[in-house]
């Protein structure tokens, strides 16, 4: 490559003292052509030539943009920088949405179609290297996965609610040593990186005390991590998180988390409090749990959670049609590692339904599809945008709603509950990365060209008490 860049330079040289000491008009390139020869490459087809460019990797074709205005003019082309950012450790759709939609930081202000087509990608690929990265800890209800946002996923996970300590020590107490667990973990120093949070949506309300109880989770999370030298913080719910890692700013995000379901509607990155966020009483314990109760009474035995846990991610789905689903043969089986195999039948599919029929499992709550469609009916009649489009895409988030057959069948529930005019276009979209879904949006935001940016607050902004909205 070294050898090739020697060519490209005294080929251009050469060409650039002929032309100086040749009174030949000849040697002058069209008006229409670039503005100064390519060297001895002229006589290669300009295709053939991107090809090369290609070959020679993105810092070998930067520098090739100091050479002459023709080679500048050729290098600087977006096409072959897409070409890169394709190539690069983050999705090209990723990269795209999140640099036309999320580079100037929050409150979310997508690009014009016009702006669009005038970004310089070979500036925002070479911003997005000298991002620092950061350490994403991504705090679920049950379990938490965290990493450095270079990585291709997390790099570990740990049970949220054992790492959290003793429950009657102080909240400020509590995170501290939480993320004092997950830094020893990664082996890396708080001051080191900058540090994205995703948090659990929770104090759902729009009410006073709901507000006071997030501004205490919030500064207590901050102070922690200001205390322990952290540089900056940026803290995020998981469910906007999940709504980035879909590539979209506005949508309703259905989390199942560990304890309870939380239907959650967010316009232009923002959670619609006003509009009312629902709340199922079931989450992915009490699914395991029905899972469980369902092998007891099977007489099947098992030693651990696990087992019914490795059952459930495995083995169960949600049946499109449940009535129908009882007539059928469904038996399937599986081996765990130390206990042997185990086959289930019926219970695959039952296990799914109490998403849908909590009264089966003896809950007295909304079916999950009744939920979503309660806040589509609110997100409606809010009136909140010129049209209906924003809240028609539904993104599950959560380890249990990864399970076969649930986006189909809640998008199948939808269509059938509401009107025409509002389950029109409907769109239900499964988690994107899995379990992972709020790593993932997490990793978007901080290999963004412009992080940290406006999306982290520092010690000193939290000292100053400003910019206390980020996304919450």
């Amino acid at each position: 490559m070294a050898m090739l860049l020697k060519k490209v330079w005294e080929s251009v040289s050469n060409r650039a003292s002929s032309c100086s000491s040749s009174s030949d008009e000849s040697l002058n390139p069209p008006g229409d052509a670039l503005l100064s020869s390519l060297g001895a490459f002229d006589r290669i087809p300009i295709d053939v030539v991107m090809q090369i460019v290609r070959l020679l990797g993105p810092k070998d074709a930067a520098r090739l943009s100091v050479v002459c205005k023709s080679w500048r003019s050729l290098v600087s082309d977006n096409r072959l920088w897409i070409y890169f950012l394709q190539n690069y450790h983050d999705s090209w759709d990723s990269v795209f949405f999140a640099e036309t939609n999320l580079r100037s930081g929050y409150p979310i202000q997508a690009y014009a179609s016009h702006i669009t087509t005038e970004l310089s990608f070979m500036r925002i690929y070479g911003e997005r290297e000298q991002v620092p990265g950061s350490v994403i800890i991504d705090g679920g209800s049950g379990y938490c996965k965290f990493g450095w946002s270079k990585y291709a996923c997390p790099s570990g996970r740990s049970a949220t609610f054992l790492e959290f300590g003793n429950i009657e020590s102080p909240m400020y107490s509590r995170l501290r040593h939480f993320f004092a667990t997950i830094y020893s973990r990664m082996q890396v120093r708080p001051s080191a990186q900058p540090i994205v949070v995703s948090l659990p949506i929770c104090h759902y309300d729009d009410t006073e005390s709901a507000k006071a109880s997030r501004r205490q989770l919030k500064e207590a999370m901050y102070s922690a991590l200001f205390d322990m030298n952290a540089p900056a913080v940026c803290a995020i719910n998981q469910a906007t998180l999940a709504l980035y890692a879909a590539r979209r700013t506005s949508g309703i995000v259905v989390n199942i988390g560990f304890q309870v379901t939380s239907v959650v509607p967010i316009l232009h990155g923002k959670v619609m409090r006003k509009v009312g966020v629902e709340v199922v009483g079931i989450g992915a314990l009490k699914v395991t749990g029905f899972l469980r109760e369902q092998m007891q009474q099977n007489n099947i035995n098992f030693e651990s959670l696990y087992t019914v846990r490795a059952l459930k991610e495995n083995l169960c789905y949600v049946a499109a049609d449940y009535d129908a689903e009882l007539c059928k043969d469904t038996k399937a089986s599986l081996e765990v590692p130390g206990e042997g195999w185990f086959t289930l039948s019926k219970a695959r599919f039952k296990t799914g339904e109490i998403l849908f029929q909590p009264r089966i499992a003896g809950v007295r709550a909304m079916g999950l599809h009744q939920a979503v469609g309660l806040c589509m009916d609110h997100c409606h009649a809010a009136e909140l945008t010129g049209d209906d489009a924003w809240f028609k895409t539904v993104v599950l988030s959560g380890g249990t709603a990864c399970m076969p057959g649930l986006a189909e069948r809640l998008e199948k529930e939808l269509h059938g509950l509401l009107p025409a005019s509002v389950c029109s276009g409907i769109r239900v979209i499964p988690p994107p990365y899995g379990a992972d879904t709020a790593w993932f949006g997490a990793k978007v935001i901080s290999n963004l060209s412009t992080f940290p940016g406006t999306w982290c607050v520092t010690k000193k902004q939290f000292k100053r008490k400003s910019r206390f909205n980020l996304a919450w």
